[in-house]
């Protein structure tokens, strides 16, 4: 957290939290959503201000009971999830391909999953930000190594189709090659990945 943040929990305590102003969609993009928006089930505009997106991402954490947030100052901004709270992106690099996050964090994955709409899941661990769901000044935060699951965008299918075999038997998917290492790939629901600690939606969408 910034330190400004921390020092605004203490001087403004017991502001309200807000619920369906935040979006994270399934692409990477955060998206405020004003009442118009809210009321008629619409995405919302994406934020195109990249010191905003940059505070958000430095002053995300989720909650004990898995909700992710933004905390703005001394606000709770609870984020509507797309699917997951992080986007990953195959880029080019001199060498080789790059996996990273949207927001420029480095995965290295543990599994990799396929759910039931044909989406490429992976798990890694990133240190997170984690808090009570206690609000005010006695709010602290804590950083701590976590196993996520990142959705893959969907533009960069086709390049991670073109290092993997598909297959089809009990619960096996295929492998997907990365880096020199095979990796199984593995079936699962989206209900599986949204009942996975710190993947739940928040209240808006529970």
């Amino acid at each position: 957290m910034d330190e400004q943040v921390i020092r605004s929990l203490i001087k403004w305590p017991d502001v309200p939290v807000c619920h369906g102003w935040l979006a994270f969609d399934r692409r990477g993009s955060w998206r405020m959503r004003n009442e118009y928006a809210q009321a008629h089930n619409l995405p919302g505009d994406a934020i195109q201000h990249e010191g905003l997106i940059h505070f958000i991402q430095r002053n995300l954490a989720h909650n004990e009971s898995g909700e992710w947030f933004f905390q703005n100052g001394p606000q709770r901004v609870y984020i509507d999830l797309g699917y997951t709270p992080f986007i990953a992106r195959i880029y080019p690099s001199k060498d080789d391909l790059l996996l990273k996050t949207t927001d420029d964090r480095e995965i290295q994955p543990i599994d990799i999953f396929l759910d039931e709409c044909g989406q490429i899941l992976i798990s890694c661990q990133f240190e997170i930000q984690s808090s009570k769901d206690l609000t005010g000044p006695m709010t602290t935060f804590e950083k701590r190594l976590e196993t996520v699951f990142v959705l893959l965008h969907d533009h960069d299918l086709e390049i991670f189709s073109k290092s993997a075999q598909f297959a089809n038997a009990c619960g096996y998917a295929g492998k997907w090659c990365w880096q020199g290492k095979d990796y199984e790939i593995n079936l699962i629901s989206s209900k599986e990945i949204k009942k996975h600690h710190g993947l739940l939606f928040s209240a808006r969408n529970s």
